[in-house]
């Protein structure tokens, strides 16, 4: 039986237990929006026939002129007015006159891994063959707009891992900003002060380099930059992180990607892992208390889901003792993260460890949530503020295809390591053809 990494964690299962004892065991899925493609959109806009424009989906957390932002909510939608203004982070986009055809289905407040949504429905992820595989949240819809070839770039938020685990969940590109380089006026809050982003999520690397020169000018010209500094994997330096109680077969294929772009791999020390699981636990940490914070006024709401409550309450009990320790202690990990950057040019690791589990058909839904949780990489990149790359690479698995190899840079690095991500995919999509 899989161990527990983090007391957080712990409290998290208890949280979620008492969700589903109030609110029952199934998952109604009791609304789609018109032409949601399997639920990846809460609102969409057809292109008109034979439009060839580049298509941009946008996730129903950030503000769209004109259209109510539900943030997966039933009580948000149904209460909210339209917004006055596009999100910040849309400016370039709309100055490019870039098609948004639609905005994208997710969990509700943004609060759950799996990606699931009781109102909306559950997106429904491509991968899926015999059973539905969770798509992965937050940003589920914008995984599975840009998995199912609805949308060519979308933009997510992330959290706590909220674009790289449905990135990793759907086998596609998500790319997790630095902390404070795009702009958050706009976007639903979860933890602005120290952990929300919002990033770009595509088919391949090229789609994600472009989504941010969406998202940051000039972005195009230092990508170009980075790949003619180090067009070959020979010259750059990955510090090879390994995490227990990952799949062998999930940490094989992060090896042999690795050794296939011909990387520079080095093992890192287990000092430094222990540095990493404490920074997870701070993370979820400061995440939940950030939930707390910002969505407090939520949990008397009708039209709030009961587990979506819970994790808010998780906030509550977190937020008086130890979120403000989890913050005093991140200076210190920001700081061990800067050392192993003076080492390496950035660290490897899998972005979840073990494949996407399904769906239950009945109940179990707090499990399967917590499950999720325990099984992801993201949290301590969230909370030193680095960016990290999720990029699909094969597995040897009887029901998955892919798994997702995570690649963390030193802050403001994105150029950097869109060009390691483009090393890694050549040999894979070559191998696949």
């Amino acid at each position: 039986m899989r161990k527990y990494r983090h007391p957080g964690t712990r409290a998290f299962l208890v949280g979620l237990l008492l969700a589903v004892w109030l609110s029952g065991c199934t998952i109604p899925e009791r609304r789609s929006a018109s032409g949601s493609h399997h639920h990846s959109f809460i609102d969409y806009w057809p292109l008109p026939r034979n439009d060839q424009e580049i298509c941009l989906a946008v996730k129903d957390n950030i503000d769209v002129k004109g259209v109510v932002t539900s943030a997966g909510s039933e009580y948000v939608s149904k209460t909210s007015s339209p917004a006055s203004q596009d999100a910040a982070c849309l400016a370039i986009a709309r100055a490019r006159h870039v098609r948004i055809i639609g905005k994208t289905n997710l969990s509700e407040l943004t609060l759950a891994p799996s990606g699931l949504n009781d109102y909306f429905g559950t997106p429904r992820n491509p991968l899926s063959k015999l059973h539905q595989i969770i798509p992965g949240g937050s940003s589920s819809g914008s995984a599975t707009a840009i998995d199912s070839g609805i949308a060519d770039i979308a933009f997510g938020t992330d959290t706590a891992g909220s674009v790289r685990v449905p990135a990793a969940c759907c086998g596609i590109v998500g790319m997790k900003t630095t902390f404070g380089l795009v702009s958050l006026r706009g976007v639903f809050p979860v933890e602005p002060k120290h952990l929300d982003t919002v990033g770009p999520m595509g088919k391949d690397i090229a789609h994600v380099a472009l989504g941010m020169d969406l998202l940051e000018r000039g972005f195009a010209e230092q990508y170009a930059a980075a790949v003619a500094k180090k067009p070959l994997g020979q010259q750059i330096k990955v510090g090879r992180l390994y995490l227990n109680g990952t799949d062998n077969r999930i940490d094989k294929a992060i090896d042999d990607a690795l050794a296939r772009a011909h990387f520079q791999v080095v093992r890192l020390d287990p000092a430094f892992t222990k540095k990493w699981e404490q920074a997870e636990n701070d993370g979820n940490t400061v995440a939940a208390a950030g939930a707390w914070i910002s969505d407090q006024q939520y949990t008397l709401k009708w039209g709030v889901r009961a587990r979506t409550k819970a994790v808010i309450l998780l906030g509550r009990l977190l937020y008086p003792g130890q979120y403000r320790k989890a913050l005093e202690r991140r200076a210190a990990w920001q700081h061990a993260l800067h050392e192993e950057f003076q080492k390496v040019d950035f660290i490897a690791l899998p972005t979840l460890q073990v494949t996407p589990p399904a769906i239950p058909w009945i109940g179990r839904i707090a499990l399967l949530e917590t499950r999720v949780l325990n099984v992801q990489n993201t949290v301590a990149v969230n909370y030193a503020g680095n960016p990290a790359l999720a990029v699909p690479v094969p597995v040897s698995h009887e029901h998955f295809p892919v798994t997702s190899l995570q690649l963390i840079g030193p802050r403001f690095s994105e150029a950097q390591l869109l060009n390691a991500g483009r090393i890694v995919e050549a040999p894979t999509n070559t191998q696949t053809r």
